[in-house]
């Protein structure tokens, strides 16, 4: 049977307007992603982000140790060794006038230049009549009030090296002691207790 014109226009309008529908489908989908006010891709939808806590920078220790400037935790304590003891008045009297005579042999000693620990020991023990203190063994001691030593060694360009000079320490009495040094720059004699550990020479600092 042969169809007319007429009788294939609604089945062919029909056709293309299905063609058509399928074509412009998705130009309307993409049109609506990211518009402002959309369902998709909008900033509402993203909930704002928290700024993080700043992190707190750890303080000072809490624990200060009573008298201690620096704060240093047992400073006190370390240092024990470098703080000289109590002294009595009787003992204290007798150990300023010691000073007062080892004073003006220091002086002249250094203004001969004479400042190393043989000639200090040799003018203090011959000019003031001290005796050399002497120990065992052990450190026990065994007589004599006086000590004359080299100065303390040092660190200097990768070595150790002895500075010209001598250490003093005279024991007065029962507590006291008369301590000093004589170098090439200076020379100086004080009074004060006896150090924990090391008597009347006056120990390094650093122990």
């Amino acid at each position: 049977m042969v169809t007319s014109p007429r009788d294939r226009h609604p089945r062919h309008a029909a056709a293309c307007a299905l063609l058509l529908g399928a074509l412009l489908l998705p130009l309307t989908g993409c049109g609506d992603e990211g518009r402002p006010g959309s369902a998709v891709g909008t900033s509402d939808d993203v909930p704002p982000s928290k700024p993080s806590p700043a992190t707190a920078s750890p303080g000072a220790s809490p624990y200060v140790e009573p008298g201690v400037v620096d704060g240093a935790p047992h400073n006190r304590e370390n240092n024990a060794y470098r703080r000289p003891g109590e002294m009595s008045a009787a003992d204290e009297k007798a150990a300023e006038g010691e000073a007062a005579r080892i004073r003006p042999v220091l002086k002249r000693l250094w203004e001969r230049k004479k400042w190393d620990p043989d000639s200090v020991r040799a003018e203090l023990t011959g000019k003031l009549g001290y005796e050399a203190r002497r120990t065992s063994g052990a450190g026990k001691p065994l007589g004599g009030t006086l000590e004359v030593r080299e100065m303390y060694g040092r660190y200097e360009e990768k070595r150790y090296v002895t500075p010209e000079g001598a250490l003093i320490g005279l024991h007065v009495g029962d507590g006291a002691c008369v301590t000093g040094f004589i170098q090439k720059t200076n020379y100086e004699v004080k009074t004060g207790g006896r150090f924990m550990e090391s008597g009347c020479m006056e120990p390094l600092t650093g122990h």
